[in-house]
């Protein structure tokens, strides 16, 4: 695709959109908005996918989502909102950042890999039905 992406903190006007998943609460998506923990990605003015950020310990960087409208999806918008959530942390002097796949998802475990995360761990039944979680994580430094 030859529309310029940019990737950019949300906005509450994004508020909406990056609470479409219905994954947590709007008003805890309005206060990581408001934190500066979601970061949205965008076509044309109009956005096309978001990651959420949280903190493992309150001080460890975990992605805890990252989603692109199937329509824009291998394009470059999830490597891009990854490099712009990496420089941001890289400034505030963070050395790692940690993410999770369900271990009975290969697609997004071959993209943690594909963009320089290594397997770190498993968390067996942690999800619904008894599903594992597979931790990944990239150095930053």
């Amino acid at each position: 695709m030859t529309e310029e992406m940019m990737v950019r903190f949300a906005t509450l006007a994004d508020l909406e959109f990056v609470a479409q998943d219905h994954y947590i609460p709007t008003e805890v998506v309005r206060r990581k908005i408001e934190q500066q923990e979601v970061i949205v990605a965008e076509r044309q003015g109009s956005p096309i996918g978001y990651a959420r950020l949280d903190y493992l310990w309150s001080t460890v960087p975990y992605i805890a989502l990252i989603w692109v409208l199937p329509q824009h999806r291998r394009q470059g918008a999830g490597k891009a909102m990854l490099r712009y959530l990496e420089d941001y942390l890289r400034d505030k002097g963070q050395e790692q950042l940690f993410s999770s796949s369900q271990v009975n998802e290969p697609a997004p475990q071959a993209w943690h890999r594909h963009v320089g995360f290594e397997e770190c761990g498993i968390i067996g039944g942690i999800n619904d039905g008894g599903i594992g979680e597979v931790f990944f994580r990239k150095r930053l430094r």
